[in-house]
């Protein structure tokens, strides 16, 4: 067995045989996606990979992210692998225990915590993520058939289809290929809900800024009466998945404009009409949520509930306790 570390070491077409292949691929563990994580100044992406017989079997992108001032960024410090590990069906216990084990040895210095927020089913390897000391944490994901517009109309609830249809009558437009001016305007919306509603730090505006240059991202805006009142940002997974990153709108502002809906259906039809099978929300709260609104909003869609759950490892127990309270604190203020 081999272990990388660094980038330029993994062969590029092993690389990308793994991601046509696996089971649990997603955009966000692909070369295109290191490569998008490692321009970004306020982040850091670091890979782990294994390799058998010049075959790859288990690959991770984490990115060490951090948040607010000096104190706060001390306290934040976590390794997120978003869409969770890309790994071989055949990936054996040992490979997938030395990949974690490398994880967790160079990003102990780094990071308080280690998460994978997992996108597809990882239940065969849970008991090999907990004898590498990864708390498996139950968690939503939401699914949408987005395989034609036929199979996403018959599952749609009436509400979201009423809400669509009225918004675009009483003159709400899309634009499919925004400027970064009006990508701005968006970006306002969005820091706005996540002021007053989310409570969790948003993403600077260079992330935002990178990612409208993407070739993988599509931002389709909502616009009424001249100005921005929502949109939604993807990226996505030829031939498998388009994930909604971001999603918000002016919603109850103006009467019959249903920016919110208008935008994640937007997102669907893209889907859709683009040959992606899936359409992934990205997430729908723990299970013991029960008043979680944003998980209703996404379940409206006709969308299926999977939990996929989280894998959590603590690299300090003790200034993990001291963030999670922070964070409390912080969302309710």
């Amino acid at each position: 067995m081999k272990l990388f570390l660094n980038v330029n070491d993994i062969n590029p077409n092993e690389w990308e045989s793994l991601v046509k292949s696996s089971k649990v691929a997603t955009w966000f563990q692909t070369k295109e996606a290191f490569a998008f994580f490692d321009s970004l100044s306020y982040m850091e992406a670091f890979i782990v990979a294994v390799e058998t017989e010049a075959s790859l079997k288990g690959l991770v992108v984490a990115c060490i992210l951090k948040d607010g001032g000096k104190l706060k960024r001390f306290f934040s410090r976590r390794a997120i692998v978003l869409g969770g590990p890309l790994l071989a069906e055949d990936i054996t216990d040992e490979e997938l225990k030395m990949m974690l084990g490398a994880l967790k040895e160079n990003m102990r210095p780094k990071a308080i915590y280690i998460e994978t927020r997992n996108f597809n089913d990882y239940s065969c390897w849970r008991k090999t993520f907990e004898d590498c000391g990864f708390e498996y944490e139950p968690h939503y994901d939401i699914h949408i058939d987005s395989s034609s517009m036929d199979v996403v109309h018959e599952k749609m609830g009436k509400s979201r289809k009423r809400d669509v249809r009225i918004s675009i009558r009483d003159g709400a437009s899309l634009i499919g290929h925004p400027t970064i001016e009006q990508v701005k305007s968006f970006y306002v919306v969005l820091s706005d809900l996540y002021k007053t509603k989310v409570k969790t730090p948003l993403a600077p505006w260079a992330f935002f800024e990178a990612l409208y240059k993407l070739p993988a991202s599509q931002f389709i805006l909502v616009e009424y009466r001249g100005e921005i009142v929502g949109g939604t940002v993807t990226v996505g997974l030829s031939d498998k998945a388009l994930y909604e990153m971001y999603v918000c709108g002016k919603d109850a502002v103006y009467k019959n404009i249903f920016p919110s809906e208008l935008a994640t259906y937007a997102g669907l039809q893209y889907a859709a009409e683009n040959g992606f099978r899936i359409f992934d929300m990205m997430g729908a709260g723990k299970p013991d949520d029960g008043g979680y609104g944003v998980r209703d909003f996404k379940l409206k869609f006709g969308g299926d509930l999977f939990e996929f759950g989280r894998f959590v490892h603590l690299c300090s127990p003790f200034l993990y306790r001291i963030g999670k309270m922070g964070v409390k604190l912080m969302k309710a203020l």
